[in-house]
């Protein structure tokens, strides 16, 4: 018989769970000594590009070309394109330059026989028309907005929807306010270059994308009215919970009627999602500093296994943590919400774009220059691919009456998996201000009362006495094994509670 290290690595799990019975968080302890458990590496592989000398190519954003080539924007205002980016190794001489003198560039999209590029103050289509790898003719689709010069006001463009518009995030002039048109709004291009304004309550967004229905989300950060980072849900005439744009209503009445009630300074986020109609709650919050503190791009997986088992999942990257978080997302009374999981640390530098392709190839766009970040490169483009490998994670968690269920990637050890003192909760908030950020607030003890485990073994039911609405509930899920020994690669969850299922 053939061991793999990871079959290795479990049967040598398995026996120390075997020794230790129940004493969990002795086994978690052994583990930890013995350096047993398996790494993020054995399941996703990391690739540094080597970038061309002389070039900072702070990359943001990525486009799959029809040719085989991969279109990389930089906030240095350039778009390069890389010959054969699923090669082993990616070399300089790979990359060629397609156009230059673009205004911050955080956006790429293909349509037709154009390149579509969002930068700071409009959406433009570059072509080749000559067809020697470089762009030549520049045509402007769509603006309607206005940029003051600060360096806040970033322009965050979509992948076309299902109608082909374009959605453009436009951050606020500063954290407080908007100097210009539609700043702090998220409008949307159409096909025709017509600019809609479609959201308003937007204060720094780090990303913009669709999930797997083709619902549009983006991710906003820390500050005024965002007590932390979150992923929020986007849809037509919503209002995101900054109000420093609110003056634009003047323009955008009659495309998404009236202006909404201004939110309570000090509330909570669905004490005003009761309260003001048009106001949606962030779909997920993302602990700040334990899941990241700036939330950037975000990709979602549609390769129907081609990137291990998270067909369907969002994954969001981290600028300040440099790394990539994945997030599992449902509708419960018509609002999305759910949960996110640590996926992949240890990234080159502060991860601002990242996309997905159809080979199962995740490319990420890193840069440091005006944030810090925790990998120490000033930029980098890299490449995560699944090894193989299915690691042994929460799949799913959903909110169901009374508790959670949770679905695993591989079936569990019934004994660990069926036992309440494997797991363990805490939940907590933050506070909806106008002042910047929050501190974790409302804190409470849910108590797991008791599990049950399906017949596959890859579904657990968890009766959760104590659920707290508006809460993020963090659970461990510590002693849990799967049916090879393995514990989890990732054991914390971190579920946003806005809506109980009844």
């Amino acid at each position: 018989m053939r061991f793999t290290k990871l079959t290795l690595l479990a049967l040598l799990s398995f026996g120390t769970l075997c020794c230790t019975g129940d004493a969990y968080p002795a086994i978690a302890q052994e583990q930890s000594k013995t350096r047993i458990k398996p790494t993020e590496a054995d399941y996703y592989s990391l690739v540094s590009f080597e970038i061309p000398e002389g070039v900072e190519l702070e990359a943001t954003s990525f486009q799959m070309m029809p040719d085989g080539k991969l279109a990389v924007a930089s906030r240095r205002g350039e778009v390069w394109l890389i010959s054969n980016p699923t090669s082993p190794k990616v070399a300089a001489d790979q990359f060629k330059r397609f156009a230059h003198g673009l205004h911050e560039p955080i956006g790429l999209a293909w349509r037709g026989d154009s390149l579509i590029v969002t930068q700071r103050p409009d959406v433009s289509l570059l072509k080749d028309v000559d067809g020697d790898g470089v762009a030549d003719e520049f045509e402007v689709l769509g603006s309607g907005w206005q940029i003051s010069g600060d360096y806040h006001e970033y322009a965050f463009g979509s992948k076309p929807d299902r109608d082909g518009n374009i959605w453009v995030a436009l951050c606020l002039t500063g954290s407080f306010g908007s100097d210009g048109l539609y700043r702090g709004w998220v409008v949307r291009v159409t096909p025709d270059g017509k600019t809609i304004p479609t959201c308003s309550g937007i204060r720094s967004p780090g990303g913009i994308g669709a999930n797997a229905a083709g619902d549009m989300f983006y991710t906003d950060n820390q500050g005024p009215w965002n007590g932390t980072c979150a992923l929020k849900h986007l849809a037509p005439g919503k209002f995101m919970g900054h109000p420093g744009g609110f003056k634009w209503y003047s323009e955008a009445e009659k495309y998404i009627g009236k202006r909404p009630a201004e939110p309570k300074d000090g509330s909570r986020f669905v004490v005003e999602a009761d309260r003001i109609p048009e106001y949606e709650p962030p779909a997920i919050l993302f602990p700040y500093k334990d899941m990241g503190q700036s939330a950037a791009g975000i990709a979602c997986d549609l390769t129907g296994g081609k990137f291990g088992p998270f067909h369907g999942h969002v994954f969001v990257g981290d600028q300040t943590n440099s790394t990539v978080m994945r997030c599992y997302l449902e509708k419960v009374n018509g609002h999305y919400q759910g949960a996110c999981f640590p996926f992949r640390e240890g990234l080159d530098c502060g991860v601002v774009g990242l996309e997905i392709t159809e080979d199962g190839s995740m490319f990420a766009g890193e840069t440091n220059r005006g944030w810090g970040s925790r990998g120490t490169k000033p930029y980098a483009v890299q490449r995560l691919n699944w090894t193989g490998e299915t690691p042994f994670e929460v799949l799913e968690m959903k909110a169901v009456r009374g508790g959670f269920d949770l679905v695993f990637t591989q079936r569990v050890d019934r004994e660990t998996a069926s036992d309440p003192k494997s797991y363990g909760m805490r939940s907590f908030t933050y506070i909806f201000q106008g002042a910047y950020g929050s501190p974790e607030v409302d804190e409470s003890k849910p108590t797991v009362r008791s599990v049950k485990v399906s017949e596959d073994g890859l579904r657990v039911t968890l009766e959760v006495e104590g659920l707290q609405r508006g809460n993020i509930h963090h659970l461990q899920s510590v002693g849990v094994r799967s049916e090879t020994g393995l514990p989890l690669l990732h054991s914390d969850a971190y579920y946003t509670l806005n809506y109980l299922v009844e």
